[in-house]
């Protein structure tokens, strides 16, 4: 077989019992690809220009396991090019060179190759440069597959010649699907709680759900799956977990409660149970949001700045170091004072719009746009803060039948006593300044 025959590169010559699960469940077809649909569904971009046949240089970029490589080779087997896999990790000029020259007497049959390049960060400026002539005159399609951020790793002219694109890790959901598929490759059964557990641990790589569930197969008796199996294949204890059942529930709640109840300890426990059972990130980071707002409040109006920033920190940095700073904002949260009033304030106004008739607005708070509107009494009244001593005034800014309705009851904890000592303050000059 050439070098660049057309399926060069795509073909493990082991026999299967022999090759890693992951080889052996790459699809041959662009359709049975599972994940990366921003990218590959209908009408999406790359899946465009595979179709039409147009495509150029691109970079796939992404963490492990996500199909960087499965996505080159099902490329070249769309496109019916000839595809040669080449490891930044093993080769040199040398080898750049010999390959190019044969890729460019390809083209000058008419044959397309595509240049798959595993690892292309690891390759220094030299040996991108290398490629740079070849991409230019399309004696090559250049695929570069990258777990770092491109824009740091690739040279500017080679980055300049190519389309980026950004794979993503693989939902619970759709590594489930996979493992689902390799089940009767391996002459396994297992329940679905089970595949479910071993896409959260696997966290989005295929390669390692694959291995997971090969090592575990081989350890179960009568072809079934079996917890314990799994359990010695990752080297960990699977923890309980349902993310749409009740433990699910049970735990956030577990956490939420702590938080309130200012248990630091008990705070990180729960955390760490979600964590190490493989629970969304970002799914933790909005409820240390809520928590935040509902529990926290104006008792110290930074924790939802830190709790946002939490969120963030976790976006960026993805698992395991994002942990930390959900760590971080637990304890933060958890030792703040706390304060529920803001939350029952709002409560109290939609309690009170839901039940009681809507009231019209005021004229003095009403907008006189036009001479009618103003002839009509809009604006009547109206007090412009900015302008008053103390930008304060005594105008009533509640419908005439809810005059005097109190909805926020400050707390004496934290910086929400100094707030209810300001609107105290406020209150006592408005009725001061209103007697006869």
């Amino acid at each position: 077989m050439s070098l660049f025959d057309p399926t060069a590169g795509l073909h493990d010559p082991r026999p299967d019992a022999q090759r890693p699960l992951a080889e052996r469940m790459r699809p041959e077809r662009l359709e049975d690809y599972v994940g990366q649909e921003h990218i590959l569904g209908p009408g999406k971009p790359l899946r465009v220009q595979i179709e039409k046949d147009r495509l150029t240089s691109i970079i796939l970029w992404g963490p492990p396991g996500t199909g960087k490589t499965t996505l080159a080779t099902l490329i070249a087997r769309q496109t019916r090019c000839a595809f040669i896999p080449f490891s930044a990790v093993l080769s040199g000029i040398k080898e750049i060179k010999a390959v190019m020259a044969e890729a460019e007497r390809m083209r000058r049959q008419g044959l397309r190759t595509v240049l798959f390049i595993d690892e292309i960060h690891r390759f220094n400026k030299a040996q991108q440069d290398a490629f740079l002539p070849y991409v230019e005159r399309g004696d090559i399609i250049l695929v570069g597959a990258t777990t770092e951020n491109p824009s740091f790793e690739v040279i500017s002219a080679l980055l300049s010649r190519s389309k980026v694109y950004a794979l993503r890790p693989l939902s619970p959901e759709e590594t489930v699907t996979l493992l689902q598929r390799a089940l009767p490759v391996i002459g396994a059964q297992a329940e679905d709680s089970l595949l479910e557990q071993i896409a959260l641990y696997a966290g989005g790589d295929a390669r390692t759900a694959y291995n997971i569930l090969e090592i575990a197969s081989a350890a179960s008796e009568g072809g079934t799956l079996s917890k314990d199996a799994v359990e010695a294949a990752v080297e960990r204890k699977m923890l309980l977990y349902d993310k749409g059942g009740e433990e699910h529930f049970n735990l956030i709640s577990a956490l939420h409660k702590s938080v309130r109840s200012s248990d630091v300890d008990a705070a990180l426990y729960w955390l760490a149970r979600m964590t190490e059972a493989g629970e969304d990130r970002m799914y933790i980071a909005r409820r240390l949001v809520r928590m935040a707002v509902e529990d926290v409040g104006l008792a110290d109006p930074r924790a939802v700045e830190q709790a946002i920033a939490c969120m963030q920190t976790v976006h960026f940095l993805g698992v395991p170091e994002g942990d930390q700073a959900l760590a971080q904002a637990a304890i933060y949260l958890a030792a703040a004072p706390k304060s529920d009033a803001a939350y029952k304030a709002l409560g109290a106004a939609q309690e009170l719009v839901r039940t009681q008739p809507a009231e019209p607005v005021p004229m003095q708070l009403r907008n006189a746009p036009t001479r009618a509107m103003k002839q009509w009494g809009y604006g009547e009244g109206y007090q412009h803060a900015h302008q008053q001593q103390d930008a304060l005034t005594t105008m009533e800014c509640l419908p005439e039948a809810l005059a005097g309705t109190r909805f926020y009851h400050p707390s004496d904890r934290g910086i929400e006593a100094r707030i209810k000592e300001r609107i105290e303050a406020i209150r006592q000059w408005i009725a001061s300044q209103r007697k006869p």
